[in-house]
């Protein structure tokens, strides 16, 4: 995932628009924009202010993006770090698992919610380890 589309998501996943973050934030809406559309990138300092508007730490918001690093349980897509904290359906998913699953994604939208996480989790398990 780019960097541009984890701030969208991030934005989405809370129902919020531009101008909601551009209020908590106190970035501007066209700032905004042109981050959600990989026209610019962000400095730490914004990165630090997008963090603490979303409730997670810089490494939280940049986990889930290409290359950045190992993902928290924060940083993960909402219903999954839900499903991993179950401590029978999420015991048996490796942390391979974790990664192949976060990536997941269909037509810009994502499961949300523990159950439909599972299903998708069982389904590509049968198809891919047969």
């Amino acid at each position: 995932m780019k960097l541009a589309e984890r701030f969208r998501e991030l934005r989405k996943e809370r129902g919020w628009r531009l101008k909601d973050v551009a209020e908590v934030t106190g970035l501007s809406i066209p700032y905004l924009s042109d981050l959600e559309r990989d026209r610019t990138n962000p400095s730490l300092e914004t990165l630090r202010t997008l963090a603490e508007a979303y409730g997670m730490s810089v490494h939280d918001l940049m986990a889930p993006v290409d290359f950045y690093g190992e993902r928290t349980p924060a940083a993960l897509p909402r219903g999954l770090a839900e499903l991993l904290e179950d401590p029978v359906l999420g015991a048996e998913i490796t942390p391979d698992w974790v990664e192949t699953l976060s990536r997941i994604e269909l037509r810009g939208k994502r499961p949300e919610n523990k159950r439909d996480w599972y299903e998708i989790y069982l389904h590509l398990r049968r198809v891919l380890e047969g």
